[in-house]
C-alpha cells in the first residue's frame, strides 16, 4: 500500500516540471511536508481543458455525496488489478485521473522490536510521479469544488518487494499524457499499471520518527543503519 508520502519541492518547480498551472487558491495552504498522511490536502495533477493544473486535493477518495465524518476508513489507495471494476473506484478510473507527484515515499518492515521505516525515491533525485483517481466532494467557499484522491498500488518491484507486497504506481514522463488523457482506453491505461516503469529506485532506513504523523521536517529523511 501507499500511507506516507513526502512533497517537499517548491510549488514552482512542481508546476515547471509538469508543464502546469498552480492554482494558487488551492495550493495556498500547501508548505513543503515531509510526512503527508491520508486526509491531508496533496499536491496532484489534472487536466482541464486549458491544459494541466497543479492543484490540492484531500487524500482518501469520497463520491461525490461522501461524508467524511461517516467514513471510518478513507479510501486512499486503490488496487491495480481491480480498479476498473470496482463500484467505489470504476467511475473516477475511467473520467477522473491524476498524476501526484512526491519526494518519495514511505514503506515498513516489521522487525521483532520494531516497525522500521524507510523512504523509497527516485535515485536521479526527480520528483516520484504516482498515479491516482479523484473525485469532486464538495463546494468549496469560493464555489469551486474541494476534490479528493487515491492513489493506484501494483504489484512491487524488487525494492519494494523486501518490505511490502504492494507499491504504488509508478509513472514514467512517457506515460504522463496517456494517464490523464480521458480518451486513453482501458488496454493502454492497463499497460500502465504493471510494476516496471523504468524509473530507478532507492530505499534506506530513516529515523523512527516518521511512525508519529505528527512528527515533519527534513530531519524525517536522515539515512540511519538498517
Amino acid at each position: 500500500m501507499c500511507g506516507r508520502v513526502v512533497q517537499a519541492r517548491p510549488i514552482g518547480e512542481l508546476a515547471e516540471a509538469y508543464d502546469a498551472l498552480p492554482d494558487e487558491t488551492a495550493l495556498g495552504a500547501l508548505r513543503p511536508r515531509f510526512n503527508v498522511a491520508p486526509t491531508d490536502p496533496i499536491a496532484v495533477i489534472v487536466l482541464e481543458a486549458a491544459g494541466r493544473r497543479l492543484t490540492a486535493y484531500r487524500w482518501g477518495l469520497l463520491p461525490p455525496t461522501g461524508n467524511a465524518a461517516r467514513r471510518k476508513s478513507p479510501l486512499i489507495n486503490a488496487r491495480a488489478e481491480t480498479i476498473a471494476l470496482n463500484p467505489l473506484f470504476r467511475a473516477a478510473f475511467e473520467r477522473r485521473r491524476c498524476l501526484v507527484p512526491v519526494d518519495g515515499f514511505y514503506e515498513w518492515e516489521r522487525l521483532a522490536d520494531r516497525r522500521q521505516p524507510y523512504f523509497i525515491h527516485r535515485l536521479d533525485g526527480r520528483p516520484l510521479t504516482l498515479a491516482g483517481i479523484w473525485a469532486p466532494w464538495r463546494e468549496a467557499p469560493d464555489g469551486g469544488l474541494i476534490g479528493t484522491c487515491s492513489i493506484v498500488t501494483t504489484v512491487p518491484d524488487g525494492v519494494v518487494g523486501r518490505l511490502h507486497d504492494r507499491m504504488p504506481v509508478v509513472l514514467a514522463e512517457p506515460a504522463w499524457g496517456p494517464w490523464l488523457d480521458p480518451a486513453s482506453d482501458s488496454r493502454t491505461l492497463g499497460r500502465l499499471l504493471g510494476p516496471s516503469s523504468g524509473v530507478e529506485l532507492e530505499a534506506y532506513a530513516v529515523p523512527l520518527l516518521v511512525n508519529n504523523v505528527r512528527n515533519d521536517g527534513p530531519g524525517l529523511l536522515e539515512r540511519i543503519a538498517s
